[in-house]
């Protein structure tokens, strides 16, 4: 009698440990899920902003045709990249930031550009739109920070004991880190000539 008796104990504690595994992992998960949700929307505000910011130029300059064309391009594919965060992969993300990182660079030369044209540079939709885009670049590494944060929190669960166990038994993975990119290392150069 004793001895079925440390057996259903056992068993007991173990089916516990392996649902409240199972929870934490959801939960943990959800919270990736969630904090995603918010990187995507972060870079769907910047997608939104580049057509008036495009529309303000072409209205206010004769502006070199194949920057707008260039960051327009840019836009499209990165918005045609989709993600699901449950079966997100080191590779999909690469090419996500990949993509988004034109979308930044392809800005930035439009940003470049604008310099040499001073009367778009005091129009005051355009400096409205610049504030705002500076925002939103702002708000996406914010976002992406705390996806970083959230999936940490999600990878220590998958690889702890014993929800280790649990993270094998029910195929739960770990999350791939947003990185820097190649030569965000170094200081960018400025030079005013």
């Amino acid at each position: 009698m004793k001895k079925w008796l440390v057996i259903i104990l056992v068993a007991v504690v173990a089916a516990f440990t392996l649902m409240s595994s199972y929870n934490g992992l959801v939960k943990a998960e959800e919270e990736i899920d969630s904090v995603w949700a918010n990187v995507e929307s972060s870079y769907q505000r910047r997608a939104d902003l580049i057509p008036n910011l495009v529309n303000t130029v072409k209205g206010q300059a004769n502006f070199e045709q194949q920057t707008l064309t260039n960051v327009i391009e840019a836009r499209a594919k990165a918005t045609q990249t989709k993600i699901d965060p449950t079966n997100m992969t080191e590779e999909q993300l690469a090419q996500f930031q990949q993509e988004q990182n034109q979308v930044g660079s392809a800005l930035s030369r439009l940003l470049v550009t604008v310099e040499q044209y001073p009367e778009l540079k005091a129009h005051e939709g355009f400096m409205n739109l610049q504030s705002q885009l500076e925002g939103t670049e702002n708000r996406i590494n914010v976002a992406r920070n705390k996806f970083n944060d959230a999936a940490r929190v999600y990878n220590q669960k998958v690889r702890q004991f014993p929800t280790k166990f649990a993270a094998l038994i029910f195929g739960f993975k770990e999350k791939p880190y947003f990185k820097s990119t190649a030569g965000a290392e170094n200081a960018p150069t400025v030079n005013f000539n």
